[in-house]
């Protein structure tokens, strides 16, 4: 059994989710494991790659894939599946994954599990876990046929270092003319200068109980006492409040922290989905009757306000001790 995985990288740093989905690649222990790389200037990355557990990293540098679209890098992944002989093809969830995911799912005629939390090798094949019900249950989701594509929820793996690397092998890059049509005029960059709500075990998060733009100051300061991250929600992000790149939900991240702190969030469906694979939720709300309260381990009831300032005082005093 063959399985490739897709490695994302920001600037020079590959993406934590990523290398968690290749360190579990390798450790299913059933078949040969590949990673790809794929940009401009990318080469320095595979040999972080192969210390993960991938037998060979395939290197596809080019000029013309240093922008993130996504046509591009489908015309990498096709050309690997048709001439290694590729049987899966797994992807750590993100904007740019789902989308190159979804391309290749089309361009291959082939079957795309997403929201996947956990893979198993079962009887020559692979198995994956999807969770139902509002996460109450997980069930087993396949593919009818090869390649398999999967698409793995954020957080759902960690890296692991492996015991010994793999080697690196460069791709000759042919690109498809429609791939090339379109141009990355400009790239808007994170304005947040705190950690990655990717990455971060703790996350703090504001929505529109917070009032108005300076309420995030509230957030940002128990963010930073508890060393975690800031997001939001999507209607402040879109009112201009916080920046985009801290939005989670449905059209935002898909984060997975230890904690998740939700300040002024009413707890709809389509933050949820963002966040629900916390593994401690605590809500801040004035109103009772939120829907965040009913999936929350932790409610506070009151005016955050008053609430969250105490709670960093608490927190520093804590720490301080």
């Amino acid at each position: 059994m063959s399985i490739l995985v897709f490695l994302e990288h920001h600037g020079n740093e590959l993406q934590k989710g990523a290398l968690g989905v290749l360190s579990k690649a390798a450790q299913l222990g059933a078949g040969d494991v590949a990673a790809v790389v794929v940009g401009s200037g990318v080469e320095p990355l595979a040999a972080k790659a192969a210390e993960h557990g991938a037998e060979t990293v395939y290197v596809a540098d080019d000029p013309r894939l240093e922008a993130p679209l996504p046509q591009p890098r489908v015309d990498v992944l096709a050309q690997l599946v048709a001439e290694k002989g590729i049987e899966s093809v797994l992807f750590a969830q993100s904007i740019l994954t789902a989308d190159v995911a979804a391309a290749l799912a089309a361009r291959l005629e082939a079957g795309l599990n997403w929201q996947l939390v956990d893979l198993e090798a079962r009887e020559g094949t692979l198995v994956g876990k999807q969770s139902a019900l509002g996460d109450s249950v997980l069930v087993d989701v396949g593919w009818r046929s090869t390649p398999r594509l999967a698409l793995f929820r954020a957080g759902a793996f960690d890296p692991v270092a492996a015991a010994a690397a793999g080697t690196v092998e460069q791709l000759e890059v042919r690109l498809e003319e429609h791939s090339l049509t379109a141009e990355m005029l400009e790239q808007a960059h994170e304005e947040s200068t705190g950690p990655s709500i990717e990455d971060a075990d703790v996350i703090v998060a504001g929505g529109r109980g917070l009032g108005a733009p300076e309420g995030f100051g509230l957030v940002e300061e128990l963010a930073k006492a508890l060393g975690g991250a800031v997001a939001a929600t999507r209607a402040v992000v879109d009112a201009g409040w916080y920046p985009y790149a801290a939005q989670v939900g449905q059209t935002g991240k898909s984060v997975s922290p230890g904690l998740y702190v939700a300040c002024g969030i009413s707890g709809a469906i389509q933050h949820k989905v963002g966040m629900q694979s916390a593994k401690v939720i605590v809500a801040i709300n004035k109103d009772p009757n939120a829907p965040i309260f009913e999936f929350a381990d932790l409610g506070v009831v009151g005016d955050l306000h008053q609430i969250v300032p105490k709670l960093t005082e608490l927190v520093r005093a804590r720490r301080g001790s």
